[in-house]
């Protein structure tokens, strides 16, 4: 009886144990992605094939592309800027990468997030405001679709992919053109939202192709899923908030479309001066075991370089001479520990232990002891918090105290030894020091705006603004990101990460007789 006994208890434990590991694999993404943002930040072509090939060596099998201007249209040629590929480049590229088995979906923003197209008079009437160049028209059906099949044709010339992904996030000028406003009062946004994606969707499936596009407006606008070809994807951003943050979560989930999520390793408030980087570790642990629930089919890791936000350089009212992308970071040369956090998350079904994670990376990758991995971690972690308008989000921390925190994190990360991969542990350093001499500038810009501050006090200013050292920290940025970044973007970094500095010191010494 016993030996019966042990035999049945064997097999429920073997049947538990093939019906737990079934879920799992049920459970798991077929597309396992990552998102590169190429806005700014143009990578030169064989650092992205060695990102492509790190991506699917850590076993990613899609790479979501967002060229904007960096792609060679061949119909539309004031599209490309100065960093644009050229057609044998972006063949060469997705060759290899289709060598590799790494899916390349091109992301074409199609309706908001189009300032580099309609910048140009050429586009002008797509335009839902002639002031704000952002978003297209969705009431111009024509031109648009005239537009946008072209654009997808010259995309899927190139690429192999299955997927087109259409953008279609944040629509802040919904409703703004005299057309628009008539008929989001007659039948709502959601509506107006939602015509002018089905266009562009049954574009994209009348090409042979699955059109894929951001969920938050969707989510805000539930009608908006009305009508859409079955084949489309949605991608369900969440950047560490409630499910519900843009609209009722169970709206999407029972919307009967294929989901994919997608968390951050860049985001806002992240820029030069500030990485969240405990905010997007437990993005990273929290969302992704979260999809796995929920069910949905892929992840994609999205890594922002900007915000997707410009100011104009206008030279009248309407003509537009250039355009400065609001909010930079850090390249994503920095990053690698959260890249890796990414790729254990998406390729386990446990939710990630970001401390233990942190510290084994740390002595794995750096050849820390324990002590040393501790110190890593605790600077990695310190003081993420964002000065805006003069104000430290984290009140009442003032100026002097958050200085000398980081100070402390960029000592620590000086002392800490790594034996191996120093190349990459020195990009921790430049950002610990690149912070530091902004909070250093902070502490003076604050001044200057003080009711108390005067002319005679401008000396003084001046004194501690010369002496500030941009140039050595340009230097170590420029060897560091020289193979990834071309020479120009390098001086463009470098020029707009100090401009700040160079602005207060010209304006308070505009007059040497002080």
């Amino acid at each position: 009886m016993k030996n019966y006994i042990s035999l049945l208890v064997g097999i429920w434990f073997l049947f538990t144990a093939t019906a737990l590991a079934q879920r799992d694999v049920d459970r798991d993404f077929k597309v396992k992605g990552f998102h590169l943002d190429l806005r700014i930040q143009v990578m030169k072509l064989p650092a992205l094939k060695a990102f492509a090939k790190k991506l699917k060596d850590n076993g990613l099998n899609t790479l979501v592309m967002e060229w904007e201007a960096t792609y060679p249209f061949k119909d539309h040629p004031l599209i490309p800027n100065r960093y644009a590929y050229t057609r044998e480049e972006v063949v060469d590229f997705i060759s290899y990468c289709d060598s590799l088995g790494l899916d390349v979906i091109p992301l074409q923003q199609s309706f908001g997030h189009v300032e580099y197209i309609l910048r140009h008079y050429r586009y002008k009437d797509l335009r839902e405001d002639q002031k704000d160049y952002s978003q297209v028209n969705p009431l111009r059906e024509e031109l648009n679709k005239e537009l946008f099949t072209s654009l997808y044709k010259d995309l899927i010339g190139t690429h192999t992919s299955d997927y087109i992904h259409i953008g279609g996030d944040e629509t802040y000028l919904l409703g703004h053109s005299a057309e628009s406003k008539k008929k989001v009062e007659a039948v709502g946004k959601g509506r107006l939202y939602g015509d002018y994606i089905k266009l562009l969707c049954d574009i994209v499936v009348s090409l042979g192709k699955r059109p894929v596009l951001w969920a938050d407006i969707a989510l805000k606008y539930p009608d908006a899923l009305e009508g859409l070809p079955k084949e489309t994807v949605f991608v369900d951003w969440n950047y560490g908030w409630d499910i519900n943050m843009f609209g009722k979560h169970d709206n999407l989930l029972n919307s009967g479309f294929e989901i994919w999520g997608s968390p951050a390793i860049r985001s806002h408030p992240d820029n030069y001066f500030l990485t969240q980087w405990e905010k997007h570790f437990n993005n990273i642990r929290d969302f992704i075991p979260l999809a796995r629930e929920f069910g949905y089919q892929g992840m994609v890791m999205t890594s922002w370089s900007t915000s997707g936000l410009y100011s104009p350089v206008w030279e009248s009212t309407r003509d537009i001479v250039d355009l400065y992308t609001i909010r930079r970071v850090y390249p994503i040369s920095g990053f690698n520990i959260l890249i890796a956090a990414y790729f254990q998350s998406v390729n386990n079904s446990s939710a990630l232990d970001v401390n233990d994670f942190v510290t084994s990376y740390a002595k794995a990758q750096y050849g820390f002891g324990d002590k040393q991995a501790t110190r890593f971690r605790e600077a990695l972690h310190a003081i993420p918090y964002e000065i805006n308008q003069g104000k430290i989000s984290k009140e009442p921390l003032e100026i002097t105290a958050f200085r000398d925190s980081a100070q402390l994190v960029s000592q620590i990360f000086h002392e800490l030894k790594p034996r191996k991969n120093v190349e990459e542990f020195e990009h921790y350093r430049l950002m610990a020091d690149i912070r530091l001499q902004y909070l250093s500038y902070m502490s003076i810009e604050l001044r200057a705006n003080s009711p108390d501050f005067q002319q005679r006090d401008v000396p003084a200013l001046l004194a501690e603004l010369q002496a500030i050292d941009t140039t050595t920290l340009d230097r170590r940025f420029a060897e560091l990101n020289k193979y990834l970044l071309h020479d120009a973007e390098i001086a463009q970094e470098n020029e707009l990460r100090n401009s700040k500095i160079k602005i207060l010191y010209e304006r308070l010494a505009r007059d040497t007789t002080y």
